[in-house]
């Protein structure tokens, strides 16, 4: 840790990811902490962003906010209206929440400028993790009739997520024993 004057330590805590990935030499990470946005919203957004390519998952975000495809419903379902976007992901509710999606394209396009700096093709980059957690909530007050107040709080979200280049699928090598099943060969 670096000391400034007075004793003080600058050092600063980057923060513990959930997941590490497999191969660390080949992936990105970013991450938001105490972010205003609606948890619900951004969990199932960012669920229909896990697997996808970091291209495609940018290219989905920018339909979802020109209200060409939907974030499909899965878990949070209460209320939410039906559309027929969401058949292309086997729902049958879907939003389209604008503030979520543009707190996303932001950790994306984050992740992306971090792959460059670590030099990854960023053709090969895939959503390997992400994960929305509910953070502290911010308390406000609404005050109702007859003199009362009631608490009007907000649910933000942390959210992480992880880049990893895609590994090439290696091929099975052809059997090249002639014996039969379950026989060892002796030499």
């Amino acid at each position: 840790a670096i000391t400034a004057g007075g004793g003080r330590s600058l050092f600063v805590d980057m923060g513990k990811y959930s997941k590490e990935p497999e191969a660390g030499s080949k992936a990105c990470k970013a991450r938001g902490s105490q972010l205003r946005v609606h948890f619900k919203n951004t969990r199932e957004a960012a669920m229909a962003l896990k697997g996808l390519s970091l291209t495609k998952a940018k290219q989905y975000l920018g339909d979802v906010l020109a209200r060409k495809r939907c974030i499909p419903f899965r878990r949070f379902t209460s209320c939410v209206g039906r559309t027929a976007q969401a058949k292309e992901f086997g729902a049958t509710q879907g939003r389209w929440p604008v503030k979520s999606v543009e707190f996303l394209m932001g950790l994306l396009k984050n992740a992306e400028s971090n792959a460059e700096v670590q030099r990854l093709d960023k053709d090969s980059l895939v959503v390997s993790h992400i994960q929305v957690q509910r953070a502290q909530k911010y308390r406000r007050r609404t005050y109702r009739a007859h003199g009362r107040i009631n608490p009007y709080m907000s649910n933000p979200s942390h959210i992480e997520l992880i880049l990893s280049e895609k590994q090439a699928a290696v091929r099975k090598p052809a059997d090249t024993q002639s014996g039969k099943k379950g026989e060892s060969q002796r030499v």
